[in-house]
């Protein structure tokens, strides 16, 4: 191409070709063509780009964005890297982070931001990816590197710098941060960030800022810079030695149990696993990332553990003399807040990519990938059983959950008006939907039933964030996941709490042509904070929905919020349910529709899920005159006394 003037001033000769594009051109014509590499199947990085204009980014990714999509559509072509509008910078990103999520981590998005509120409304959303270790690559605008008008609009000032701005505020909850104030830095960042994004162990958050005139700045790029790049997703093997010393812990035990986190799943190890637990009958105990890992009815699985677990696994965790945990961060409720495993002598054994995870409980650190470390321990294990007490107790703990589970799903003495309650709304979805279909959850209480009572039958038809049970992701997340999995359904289940933190995905929904069903849970206010501020005393204060009564307390009636004619103004079908009769009937409905659908159902807060018989560590006032919450610090005493710190080496 013809050079022209560019502000850089000059070009550097080179020896090879070069294309003269602007940063944001160049950022677009990278990213298409970047791939990930595992066992051989080779899978585009980037599946697109989510973005919302403003003054950052309008002229810069946007123009580049638009450009490339006409190209590409001229040319007779899918666009390399297709755009999608969404309605709130938070949601973009969850929608990334769920798509990476189904697909293994093999493939996300990245998303585009203006300047100031735009770009630090991704922040929440960035903390989120980081923490669930979910790749995505965040690009909010800054603004002007060359300061020429400053202080712009949205500008931060601070007195003390003057190089700072807020996207300096994605620093501590992304994996890599990077700002390209010149073209030159651009090619050290992006690839600095795909580094990160490829690795199962750095993976996160990544943000790369740049200023909105930058994105402008034309520049002489090599040609080489686009060529396409795959970038391999590693497997590493496990060492002989460190094998060898798992092996013979778990030879000693006699009451082993596994914890199955994520990493399982996004190994692709559940084959591995459910062959390992068959040969050797050890039970398999599930994290809220690692449930599906193992589906509900195999003989080894006992459900989910910890806080929010089966009174199976977690009777199983009690006595557990060694807990294998795999591809799991031992977060405080799969730990049950350190209380789940109280057997004096327990010993662990961790296998994950990640040393910082494998090194926990004082177990011993088996760093590597879960399914070749599944299947090097099968091999050393070949001759090893648990004995027939054990695998007769595992069966029957199992059988008489899901007795339980079966008893609220059709209790035998429903409401006498046809009313349900959360349980029930769960069993029909859990019933009526296909196997292959996803369930999507985030907070409130419903991740907490989910854990419990859901019924896997496939290893993505479970899809619960709960590293940073962010309120509002249902709806973007299900939106992630469809885009993910177009050939499956999607059930986004979510409270009223959560629906009125972020509904706004279900209009980009509606733009894209893709379909969600979305149960509602009307039950005016948190239920799930509701519980938990009555377990600690505070009597459910500030949890309810209600208009302010005479005496000056939110204890008045409930609010006259139609949360049904809402969705339907956002363009989906909404279906309004109230007994299990027109429930199930909506659900075949929703199912039966090319379009997005809301199902309303109102439920009581007040009848809740099956006790775990666990414990989550949430500090009571250590001081108070209500009855309520001296009663609550003595339960919590108690249970302070059985939490262990797991420092003693299990070697």
């Amino acid at each position: 191409m013809a050079p022209t003037n560019n502000t850089t001033g000059n070009r550097p000769p080179r020896d090879e070709p070069t294309v003269y594009l602007t940063v944001s051109q160049a950022v677009v014509r990278f990213l298409a063509n970047q791939y990930t590499e595992r066992d051989g199947q080779r899978t585009k990085l980037f599946a697109g780009c989510f973005g919302i204009f403003g003054h950052g980014n309008v002229a810069g990714l946007g123009q580049a964005l638009l450009q490339a999509e006409i190209q590409d559509l001229d040319a007779g072509r899918e666009p390399t890297l297709p755009y999608v509008l969404g309605r709130n910078e938070q949601a973009m990103v969850h929608s990334a982070v769920a798509h990476a999520r189904m697909k293994d981590r093999l493939q996300t998005w990245a998303v585009s931001s203006s300047v100031g509120p735009g770009a630090t409304n991704m922040i929440t959303g960035a903390a989120l990816a980081t923490i669930n270790r979910l790749p995505v690559l965040l690009l909010p605008a800054d603004t002007f590197a060359t300061r020429a008008s400053a202080p712009v609009l949205q500008e931060l000032e601070l007195p003390s710098s003057g190089d700072v701005t807020v996207n300096d505020a994605f620093k501590p909850v992304s994996r890599y941060f990077d700002r390209v104030w010149r073209p030159e830095q651009l090619p050290s960042a992006l690839m600095a960030g795909m580094r990160v994004l490829t690795d199962p162990v750095e993976t996160g958050a990544v943000t790369i800022a740049i200023p909105q005139d930058v994105q402008a700045e034309a520049f002489d790029w090599p040609e080489s810079f686009f060529a396409e790049r795959v970038w391999h997703v590693a497997r590493p093997l496990p060492e002989r030695s460190v094998i060898e010393r798992a092996v013979a812990i778990i030879r000693s035990a006699r009451k082993p149990l596994i914890v199955a986190g994520g990493g399982v799943i996004y190994s692709q190890a559940t084959d591995s696993l459910a062959a390992f637990c068959a040969q050797t009958g050890i039970p398999v105990g599930q994290s809220q990332a690692g449930k599906g890992s193992l589906v509900y009815d195999h003989p080894q699985s006992v459900g989910a553990v910890g806080s929010t677990g089966t009174t199976a696994a977690n009777a199983l965790a009690t006595d557990a003399d060694v807990v294998i945990g795999i591809g799991t961060r031992y977060s405080d409720f799969t730990s049950a807040s350190r209380t789940a495993f109280t057997n004096p002598d327990v010993r662990f054994v961790n296998i994950n990519v990640a040393s910082l995870d494998s090194v926990k409980q004082g177990g011993v650190s088996v760093v590597a990938d879960a399914r070749e470390a599944l299947d090097a321990l099968a091999l050393a294990l070949s001759d090893y059983r648990v004995d027939d007490e054990y695998a007769s107790r595992i069966g029957e703990l199992a059988r008489d959950w899901d007795a339980v589970v079966e008893s609220v799903y059709n209790p035998a003495e429903p409401a006498a008006d046809g009313s349900l309650n959360q349980n029930q709304v769960i069993g029909l979805v859990n019933t009526l939907s296909d196997p292959r279909d996803v369930v999507v959850c985030a907070a409130g209480s419903m991740p907490g039933d989910l854990h419990k009572l859901w019924r896997t039958r496939d290893s993505k038809g479970y899809h619960v964030e709960y590293g940073y049970s962010c309120m509002g992701y249902e709806v973007a997340g299900g939106l992630g996941v469809r885009m993910a999995c177009p050939d499956r359904d999607v059930f986004v289940m979510v409270g009223d709490g959560s629906y009125l933190m972020m509904a706004t995905e279900l209009v980009t929904a509606v733009q894209e042509r893709l379909k969600v069903i979305v149960i509602l849970v009307q039950n005016h206010g948190f239920a799930s904070i509701g519980s938990l501020s009555e377990s600690l005393g505070s009597q459910r204060f500030g949890t309810q929905y209600r208009y302010r009564s005479n005496d000056g307390r939110l204890d008045g009636g409930v609010l006259p919020v139609d949360l049904a004619a809402n969705a339907a103004s956002l363009g989906v079908d909404v279906i309004r349910a109230n007994t299990a009769a027109e429930f199930a009937d909506a659900i075949k409905v929703a199912k039966a529709s090319e379009t997005s659908t809301v199902i309303h159902v109102e439920t009581d807060p007040l009848i809740g899920a099956p006790d775990s018989e666990s414990w989550w560590d949430v500090p009571v006032s250590a001081t108070s005159e209500l009855e309520s919450t001296k009663k609550a610090r003595a339960t919590y005493e108690s249970w302070k006394k059985i939490q262990r710190p797991y420092l003693r080496p299990s070697e």
